[in-house]
């Protein structure tokens, strides 16, 4: 399984605009951030985790032309806003392609994108399958995904584990019972977006100490915002947890 990161930072991308801190003017690749997003190949299976309003920008600069399928971990603006940009891929694939979220958060994409699922319409428009996760598992051409409910702030959203590896963005708590889903995976990636406290995020303390419980073999640390420096952030980490950055490619 192939792992790209197409995005590692927080919703408001790195840099910020209007921002002249030492990160958002920083020449260091790593430290150039768009909106948080992977992109996994599996088996002759390309899925993507979220359309951030980058989608674009990232399809052109990694070369990606085919999506099979797109989960969602919510619908907050940033992992949502560029569902638009998959019609492209509609065009590439001569085809649909299936959406999977919680029944919730598909209430609000057909709702609030309503557009992309009247069946009359004469506007240009994603064609899409929308799916309704069901007791927090999917399969797909038999690949199992195990969709691991976790707090963001008061509500709850979705990360994902497939075989071993799992993908927790916009995390705040981790209640027990998906904790257990979680036992054996060898690579976690996971929230991190400051050192501080944040009432919907973890920090990058928070991140550690779950990379630590789950003693997963490899951690990278995911949505951070600009207050997080490549270089200083991995200089203080453990040999097996270190910073994503966008364009990352791993395998397990």
């Amino acid at each position: 399984m192939k792992i790209l990161v197409l995005g590692s930072g927080t919703s408001t991308g790195v840099p910020l605009i209007g921002c002249n801190c030492e990160v958002c003017t920083s020449n260091n690749p790593k430290n150039k951030r768009l909106r948080p997003s992977i992109f996994i190949q599996e088996d002759g299976v390309n899925c993507l985790i979220d359309t951030t309003p980058d989608l674009r920008a990232q399809a052109l600069k990694y070369n990606i032309l085919k999506i099979d399928l797109v989960l969602y971990t919510h619908t907050h603006a940033d992992h949502l806003f560029g569902i638009d940009d998959l019609r492209m891929f509609n065009y590439i694939k001569k085809g649909p392609i299936p959406i999977y979220a919680s029944e919730k958060d598909i209430n609000t994409i057909t709702t609030r994108f309503d557009y992309i699922f009247k069946k009359k319409t004469q506007s240009s428009k994603p064609d899409l399958i929308p799916n309704i996760i069901i007791d927090n598992k999917i399969n797909f051409d038999n690949i199992n995904i195990q969709a691991i409910p976790v707090f963001h702030g008061n509500q709850i959203i979705n990360g994902y584990r497939i075989k071993d590896m799992a993908y927790l963005t916009d995390v705040s708590k981790i209640p027990d019972e998906s904790l257990e889903l979680l036992r054996g995976v060898k690579v976690l990636m996971i929230d991190a977006l400051r050192y501080t406290e944040h009432p919907t995020h973890l920090t990058v303390g928070d991140a550690i100490k779950i990379s630590n419980m789950l003693k997963s073999e490899t951690t990278y640390l995911m949505h951070m915002g600009h207050k997080i420096e490549y270089e200083k952030l991995s200089a203080d980490l453990p040999p097996n947890i270190v910073p994503s950055f966008d364009g990352l490619e791993f395998e397990i």
